[in-house]
């Protein structure tokens, strides 16, 4: 199976999603930063993917730089560079045999660069939509691990489980 690469226009997100369209609208953008990498980062782990979120520098000048954060890479382009041009030349890069690359934007014109180099387009608001599913199902995991836990610290073993159940049975029941 291919490796699964996702690259995240990251101010295409923070454009685009409820939540970080309010911390940028307060002039927070550092936060909305950090909140996109922090949903990144669960969906990432949790489905298996790696993914790197490119940042213009057109909004924080002079600093270009890629670095890890929360197991996601993170790259600010030159001061010259869009994100685009960035996502572009990766995209061109890393799509091949072992990797398939999927680009979430809802740039249209990058929609049909990233097309025409052989990699998977996401807009906005799917991958949105992906990381609150995903969001979910880890919320229900914990639940289901913080519940299996509970039984297993349980001073009650499973027989006994069992006739206790029967028993809630039976008089819920009898009221009928």
């Amino acid at each position: 199976m291919k490796k699964q690469l996702l690259i995240v226009d990251g101010y295409n997100m923070i454009g685009a999603w409820p939540e970080l369209v309010r911390l940028k609208n307060q002039n927070k953008l550092e936060d909305a930063r950090e909140a996109l990498l922090h949903r990144l980062s669960n969906y990432a782990k949790y489905e298996g993917l790696e993914v790197m979120v490119v940042f213009d520098a057109q909004l924080v000048p002079g600093i270009q730089q890629s670095y890890k954060k929360y197991q996601l890479t993170v790259v600010f382009t030159k001061e010259e560079e869009t994100a685009d041009s960035y996502i572009e030349r990766v995209t061109g890069e890393k799509n091949n045999l072992l990797t398939q690359v999927s680009v979430a934007t809802s740039d249209l014109a990058e929609q049909w660069l990233i097309f025409s180099k052989g990699a998977l387009r996401i807009s906005a608001r799917e991958l949105y939509d992906q990381i609150r599913k995903t969001e979910r199902t880890i919320a229900i995991h914990a639940t289901d691990i913080q519940y299996q836990s509970f039984r297993r610290n349980s001073p009650w073993d499973m027989e006994q489980l069992s006739k206790l159940s029967d028993i809630l049975e039976e008089l819920s029941n009898e009221k009928d």
